[in-house]
């Protein structure tokens, strides 16, 4: 039997599952099993979870519906558990290190008892000093184990159920689990309290819990606030039951009700015909559970506690108005700096959305492409009645479609239309200046997986961060989406982490990865000739990534000697990162430069093989199912300054080559289309080709534009289903 039993439920944060569980797994006390709790077999978290499963025999994971909700999946994990004590871990939250050898001390010390509390930090996400609220409350107990009426402060009312070691035998003979609902730890924590015998503190930090940026989800405005009353009420008839001490039972009491006052003055938390009938029925709860002698705290709260206790709520709000700021917060919008516009903008602010408008736009205006023209295309077929605007640069209007309509940006009609569209879509950001309006839909599509640092994880890398900017500003903007779209579990699990919001994200593809489906041979011929590929020439795709810590495009590699030693039917198509598109050309010989082509998706599709380093372009050229090869000159340099999320060396598309000789002669020995380059890719495309089918626009259309419920959206088809265009020189698919 383990020592331990660590439940580390993971609903809604697997973008930080691996911390958590990583920090158990890095604990120099071993005696443990550590139980992940995930929503399903194929959840986000449970990918994460069976990895470190294969990696250590102590992982066990357990699965739990969403629908059982928080006391659901750590109640799963309990009846898992195997362990002398229970412990339980928020997926985002971590254990100190040293933590399990300073409990296991302690409980030796302390011989069995039913609880161990200890300390805990609460960790600001982003800036701040992390606070320990548990301190105070238990440094007043006793040094050694002693019976709960020796320190009646402790009700396990104000600590989290991760702020406590819980003997396992203890909690089944009193039949003691979760409580159904929210704030399952206000019943458990007072249940448990109540129940106990004999207890034990540790004045040591075991948890650092991270306070997520959306603050807790129980603050959210709704109707489930009345939940509370509900394990206010399990509690108190629990105490009753038990026939708990006057000593005892006033803490519990008065700390119980501190929760409820503190929900009633924040009126915000329920809904409006709501609020009333709260506060009576915890008038009513509070009259019959009062204990004899009770003295409410003196002062504001005195006056509350006898509101509360007469049910006069007219007189409970008109206290609560008084006691608020006069003044509310005013929405800091910069605006455009020019007078006339500024107020052309807000002239157009208060006028009525306009349902049947949708804006897009791409890489900050460099023209129509990516993902957002991919839907604005999808939703002219499915969605005819919606008038879309693309915006684009003054220097890049004159490569939108004719049949597009277009505002430049800056221009007046650009303020107009993003004050006016319900729907705005964009695989970047939108200027810090627009304004998120009640009703508006905010599209976030991204513009590639990520394999480099993104988002505020950049933080720690001081070149890429001071080429960022203000991370404050950059959230700002992340608070604007409404819906965030993810083409595979890595990114919808990075993306949580780099852009801490309240988004849904949309596993659905990226639209832009359509054609890679949808393509025919004719449409490869076309685009090989408008490139001026030869024909029967093998066309190679060379598209190296931009580095942060260098200034200025250097190609890194001799693409005309590369040509020569690979092999006399080998071509280059050349695309630079769009960072350095100066809309010139700069081909000769066999190289062909393709950085100024309007569609990324156009050159893949024309490339019978794909040469890159760190780009993203990969995972979506990985969708051709044609070979790729990794020219990694400078991995190590680049992971030091950019930061990854994971080791490209270690699980590559392909073959890896560090040298220029060694990069011509998998071309020139053909390895390059080998059977092991095969078996990489598929490993490859396996893993980050998860949600592209050639329906993603589709999808995200019939959701967003259309309003079709979820459940009503076409399921991805499996990889092993999927065709992808052919390529002008046959290949072996994986």
């Amino acid at each position: 039997m383990p020592r331990f039993s660590i439940i580390v439920p993971s609903h809604g944060v697997a973008g930080r599952l691996s911390l958590a569980l990583d920090s158990v797994l890095a604990q120099s006390f071993g005696d443990f099993e550590l139980i992940p709790v995930c929503d399903a077999p194929d959840s986000p978290a449970a990918g994460v979870a069976s990895g470190c499963a294969e990696r250590d025999s102590r992982v066990a994971p357990v699965h739990s519906p969403p629908s059982a909700g928080l006391a659901g999946a750590r109640n799963t994990g309990m009846r898992a558990a195997t362990g002398a004590y229970l412990l339980f871990l928020d997926g985002d939250d971590v254990l100190a290190p040293g933590a399990l050898a300073a409990l296991d001390a302690r409980l030796r010390e302390t011989d069995g008892v039913d609880v161990l509390y200890f300390e805990h930090e609460r960790t600001p996400w982003w800036e701040g000093d992390p606070t320990n609220p548990a301190a105070p409350l238990l440094a007043k107990a006793p040094k050694d184990a002693f019976a709960p009426d020796r320190a009646p402060q402790i009700t396990g009312v104000r600590l989290p159920a991760w702020s406590a070691a819980y003997r396992r035998t203890f909690l089944a003979e009193r039949g003691l689990v979760f409580p159904d609902g929210h704030f399952t730890d206000v019943g458990f924590g007072g249940l448990v309290t109540v129940a106990a015998e004999r207890v034990a503190v540790l004045r040591r930090v075991v948890v650092r819990h991270l306070l997520r940026r959306q603050g807790s989800r129980l603050n959210l405005p709704g109707e489930h606030h009345a939940e509370l009353l509900d394990q206010i009420e399990l509690v108190l008839t629990s105490a009753a039951e038990e026939g708990l001490s006057v000593e005892r039972l006033g803490p519990l009491f008065e700390q119980l009700f501190a929760a409820v006052l503190k929900t009633a003055a924040h009126p915000r938390r329920l809904p409006p015909r709501h609020r009333r009938a709260f506060f009576r029925r915890a008038g009513k709860l509070y009259r019959r559970h009062r204990p004899a002698g009770f003295r409410a705290p003196g002062g504001s709260l005195r006056v509350q506690h006898q509101l509360l206790s007469t049910g006069a709520y007219a007189a409970f709000r008109a206290l609560r108005g008084a006691n608020q700021a006069a003044t509310l917060a005013v929405e800091r919008v910069p605006r455009p700096h020019l007078l006339r516009t500024r107020l052309h903008y807000r002239r157009h602010l208060g006028r009525r959305l306009d349902a049947n408008l949708a804006v897009y736009c791409a890489y900050w205006g460099r023209g129509y492409a990516c993902n957002p023209a991919a839907i604005h295309a999808k939703a002219r077929e499915l969605a005819p009645h919606i008038r879309s605007v693309f915006l684009v640069e003054p220097d890049q209007a004159h490569t939108v479609p004719k049949d597009v309509d277009h505002a430049v940006i800056g221009s007046r009609r650009y303020w107009e239309v993003l004050a006016r569209a319900t729907y705005l879509v964009n695989n970047a950001n939108f200027a810090e200046g627009v304004v998120k309006r009640e009703g508006s839909v905010h599209v976030q599509t991204q513009h590639g997986t990520p394999l480099k640092k993104m988002g505020v994880d950049q933080s720690t890398y001081p070149v890429v961060a001071a080429a960022t900017g203000s991370f404050a500003k950059l959230l700002g903007r992340v608070d604007r989406w409404d819906y965030n779209l993810s083409s595979n579990s890595h990114s919808s699990r990075m993306w949580e982490r780099a852009f801490p919001g309240s988004y849904e994200q949309l596993e659905y593809g990226y639209p832009r990865n359509d054609v890679y489906y949808t393509a025919t041979a004719d449409d490869v011929a076309r685009v090989r000739e408008e490139l001026g590929v030869p024909e029967g020439k093998t066309a190679v795709l060379y598209a190296p990534t931009h580095r942060d810590h260098l200034t200025g495009f250097d190609s890194g590699l001799d693409l005309e000697a590369f040509c020569e030693a690979a092999g006399e039917d080998v071509v280059v198509l050349l695309r630079a990162h769009y960072f350095y598109d100066r809309g010139g050309s700069t081909s000769s010989g066999r190289v062909i430069d393709v950085t100024g082509h309007r569609s990324s998706e156009d050159v893949c599709l024309a490339a019978d093989a794909l040469v890159t380093d760190y780009s993203s372009i990969m995972f979506d050229y990985a969708n051709l199912d044609r070979p790729i090869v990794v020219y990694a000159d400078d991995w190590e340099v680049y992971q030091e300054t950019r930061g990854v999320y994971f080791d490209l060396l270690q699980a590559p598309p392909g073959p890896v080559a560090r040298t220029p000789q060694e990069l011509a002669r998998v071309f020139r020995d053909g390895s390059y289309a080998g059977p092991e380059s095969a078996c990489l890719r598929a490993a490859f495309r396996e893993r980050f080709c998860q949600f592209d089918d050639g329906r993603a626009a589709e999808r995200v259309v019939r959701r967003v534009l259309l309003g079709e419920p979820p459940e009503a959206i076409e399921p991805v088809l499996p990889l092993a289903e999927r065709v992808p265009a052919p390529a002008a020189c046959p290949l072996v698919r994986s």
